[in-house]
């Protein structure tokens, strides 16, 4: 009976929850560390790579990475479940609020840029839609494709869900057109899908959908619409590196990484090691934006 009790008291030591160092974790013959990263579904596939990559150099260090959005990764970090949030917009008034609430001090690390790419079916003749336009396409003021160029069709509108950061970040740089204080929200009939794959799936079957994704995830089956900013509104641009660096491209944004206090040990290491020119490299070839020059 007492052998069962140390066994179990042992297996609740070794589950004790992260903290901003990594969780340690018994790797055969020697002890390494364990991170625990989640949050945004645009961030995801950069974080496995970073992930995948890093683990090559440091086999010591096991790091386990997923998704659901970046409202879910921060919660999970107020909750003490994590020890990186990946959030593809910045942490909210309301949730930095209650994570001091809960005792952290949430630490932001910018990791990347990225775009926003506003994308048609490749049959639809629309090369190019202002901010204004979108703005007015979303909350259902244009509901045709002919009052913008296009054929007589109904538009038919695509958004992440509202758990997404780039949904958050869609609402308030695009529809609310960045103003503060701006209560305009999706129209009703705004179909909202749970992954950047399912918008590009939509998009590429349907002749009448217009959606947008991280410019990361867009495939040659979908066709990006230039997009002129308020500030230029005659000023046509595709996203691209160089029209993100630039600031030509006016629906451009940073990625985050969130930690529930100052970083150290294994997970300070790897987040320095991100923000390094090797990890960044990575950056570029999964057609994000490096924040360092490449």
């Amino acid at each position: 009976m007492r052998k069962c009790l140390f066994f179990f008291l042992a297996g609740i030591l070794l589950l004790t929850g992260c903290s901003s160092g990594g969780s340690s974790v018994s790797t055969g013959a020697e002890t390494g560390a364990y991170i625990q990263d989640m949050g945004s579904d645009t961030i995801v596939n950069l974080a496995l790579g970073w992930a995948e990559r890093y683990q090559e150099s440091h086999p010591e260090v096991r790091i386990s990475v997923t998704g659901g959005g970046s409202g879910t990764g921060i919660t999970a970090l107020i909750n003490k479940t994590i020890d990186i949030a990946n959030a593809s917009r910045q942490i909210k008034t309301e949730e930095m609020e209650a994570a001091k609430a809960a005792g952290l001090d949430p630490q932001e690390f910018v990791v990347a840029r990225d775009a926003i790419a506003v994308i048609v079916n490749p049959e639809n003749p629309v090369q190019q839609l202002s901010l204004e336009q979108l703005s007015l396409i979303y909350t259902g003021e244009i509901t045709n494709w002919k009052e913008v160029g296009g054929e007589d069709r109904p538009i038919v509108k695509l958004s992440r869900e509202s758990n997404s950061g780039t949904h958050v970040y869609f609402l308030e740089a695009v529809i609310r057109k960045g103003i503060k204080g701006d209560t305009t929200i999706f129209s009703a009939d705004t179909l909202l899908l749970p992954s950047s794959e399912g918008i590009i799936a939509e998009v590429r079957d349907n002749p009448n959908a217009i959606g947008y994704d991280g410019l990361g995830y867009v495939t040659d089956e979908v066709k990006i619409v230039a997009v002129s900013g308020l500030m230029s509104p005659d000023q046509y641009v595709i996203p691209s590196i160089e029209t993100v660096n630039n600031n030509t491209y006016p629906i451009s944004r940073d990625l985050y990484m969130y930690t529930p206090g100052t970083p150290s040990g294994a997970v300070k290491d790897f987040l320095d090691w991100i923000l390094s020119d090797e990890a960044q490299t990575i950056v570029k070839e999964l057609g994000f934006v490096p924040i360092l020059s490449q």
